[in-house]
């Protein structure tokens, strides 16, 4: 009795249902596996129910919670993009007029874009408008002064946090709208049905991104997972986890991040290791991710996309960006690049996106000074499409493939290192474009002539991660600065040891990652052939082993900030 007085259960009950931004419920947190647990649970009572939508709508539910224990009251948000966007689909599908159709969809794409330009990108207008004119503007969270003034709630009106996820999931609703514009997919049959092609919490804030035409029938499909697939998705989950925690927060928290916080402070040397290493970290960190919400998708009978093919084993730029994040660059290249003209011709949003980038680059740089040369160059550029053809659509093509990757590197934040991210990107597929057609090496087939296009290709990406990974310009300059004029090289075989441990996981992770696919095949159908008793053995001894790894407080996912 009186160790039933000491428990505050009040406590746990509050720690159980509500948020708490110190521990957002993560795949790595055990809360989350608990909360699975629950979830599969009441899901046995459901799953073969004949009504669909009572499934659909106990994962809805489930997914709500997890959104709300992982980012708060900003789950309204997801509510308000759920039920914008399910009766634009409506009306999109219903209407027989053409126009009413095309001002619908670009309804939701505007709605959409907004929603996530206001979250995203306020800080970036405010301080640019700052910066050109000398004024001293600040932000205001509209939402928040909403809220108290309707409710007499006290939210923070002069900051704007980002919703977890939400460049995931407007993505995610402004291709559903686009699918059912085009025919290619039929709406949702109900708002809870379509509150869980939204919402569905595996991949709900980090992805993959789900088109409706490859999930939205799987709603209405009947349960079944093989025994096959039971196993292939236990082994994608204790992948992920050892992907994640034992090898990219490991070698974050005790190399990588300490290098980026203060690049000066360490020799060239030890900042190139850092770069390199920082390619590994987002890797595991991303597909790990990625394989836990595969496997746990799975296990309630749905199926998510691929979205990593071995991205360092790419031969080129192009083929990279085939293998990396591929449900983003599919988005991007059906619903941006395409519909731009792609590499057929150039398009009135072409030219559009083009003037949006280059003001963007004008507002970030608060030069007013590049107004002039920007259009200096453009006039340039429409004297050579007059004088001929050819060069109009070479000049429109590549013109297309750089807005998508700058688009691209805006989709990941508004700063000159992400629009330099994405422009390095582009002008790496636009140069392979041209040298493919001229390389003495391109058709070669030998494994050295594999090996150099591999290791030019990884060394590239690896170099552009410097801009991606840094907080700002000045830790790009220290970083750069480090490795070209104080690499110190007698100091390797120090610092190889000062890092042991670190390189040794570095090393296991590049290992495991550049092993061939037959190998790997190898060992997941052994693992999927196993008896059951031996996959809970290894299931037990993996989640210690990673665990035990652990050497801080739980790492976010680092695409939970996009």
């Amino acid at each position: 009795m009186d160790l039933l007085q000491q428990i505050d259960f009040a406590e746990i009950i509050r720690n159980i249902f509500l948020y708490d931004k110190t521990a957002p419920l993560i795949f790595t947190r055990f809360f989350f596996w608990s909360f699975f647990a629950v979830v599969l649970i009441g899901f046995s009572l459901v799953y073969n129910n004949k009504n669909r939508s009572l499934r659909a709508g106990y994962l809805f539910l489930a997914s709500l919670f997890f959104y709300y224990k992982s980012s708060g009251f900003f789950f309204f948000i997801l509510l308000f993009s759920t039920l914008t966007d399910f009766f634009l689909g409506k009306g999109i599908y219903n209407s027989k007029n053409e126009t009413v159709r095309k001002i619908l969809v670009a309804l939701s794409v505007v709605v959409n874009l907004l929603l996530l330009a206001y979250f995203k990108y306020s800080y970036f207008f405010i301080d640019s408008v700052n910066l050109l004119f000398g004024t001293d503007l600040g932000v205001v969270n509209h939402l928040a002064l909403w809220a108290n003034e309707a409710t007499g709630s006290h939210f923070e009106v002069n900051q704007i946090l980002l919703p977890v996820g939400i460049s995931f999931f407007t993505f995610q609703t402004i291709s559903y709208s686009v699918d059912v514009y085009r025919g290619e997919t039929k709406p949702v049959n109900n708002l809870i049905d379509f509150g869980f092609y939204v919402s569905f919490f595996p991949q709900l804030v980090a992805g993959p991104i789900v088109r409706a035409s490859g999930f939205v029938k799987q709603i209405y499909d009947d349960y079944q997972v093989s025994k096959v697939e039971f196993g292939w998705a236990i082994f994608m989950i204790l992948k992920g986890l050892i992907k994640k925690i034992f090898i990219g927060d490991y070698i974050a928290v005790n190399f990588v991040d300490r290098v980026f916080a203060e690049p000066i402070t360490f020799s060239g040397f030890e900042n190139l290791m850092a770069l390199f290493g920082y390619s590994l970290q987002v890797y595991v960190d991303f597909s790990g991710y990625t394989d836990i919400a595969i496997g746990v998708a799975l296990l309630m009978g749905f199926r998510l996309p691929q979205n990593f093919n071995a991205p360092y084993k790419a031969t080129s730029v192009g083929d990279f960006w085939k293998r990396w994040h591929m449900s983003l660059s599919s988005w991007l290249k059906d619903y941006l690049y395409i519909p731009i003209g792609g590499n057929r011709e150039g398009s009135v949003f072409s030219y559009i996106s083009l003037g949006v980038i280059l003001s963007i680059i004008v507002l970030l740089s608060g030069k007013l000074i590049l107004v002039p040369i920007f259009t200096g160059v453009v006039v340039a550029f429409a004297v050579l499409v007059r004088i001929s053809p050819k060069i109009k659509r070479s000049i429109d093509t590549n013109i297309n493939l750089m807005l998508t990757m700058l688009l691209g590197g805006l989709w990941h934040g508004a700063s000159w290192q992400f629009i330099i991210w994405g422009g390095l990107n582009g002008i790496g597929l636009v140069v392979y474009k041209f040298w493919r057609k001229i390389s003495p090496w391109e058709k070669l087939s030998h494994w050295t002539a594999h090996i150099w296009k591999i290791a030019i290709t990884f060394t590239f990406i690896t170099f552009t991660r410097v801009f991606f990974r840094s907080e700002s310009m000045e830790v790009v300059k220290g970083m750069l600065h480090q490795i070209t004029t104080d690499l110190k090289l007698s100091m390797v075989p120090e610092v190889l040891l000062a890092y042991k441990w670190v390189f040794m996981v570095m090393g296991f992770g590049f290992f495991i990652h550049w092993l061939s696919g037959s190998w790997k095949d190898k060992i997941k159908n052994w693992f999927i052939a196993s008896p059951l008793w031996l996959k809970a053995v290894i299931a037990t001894v993996v989640v210690v082993i990673v665990y035990q790894s652990i050497s801080s407080e739980m790492q976010a996912f680092i695409y939970f900030q996009f």
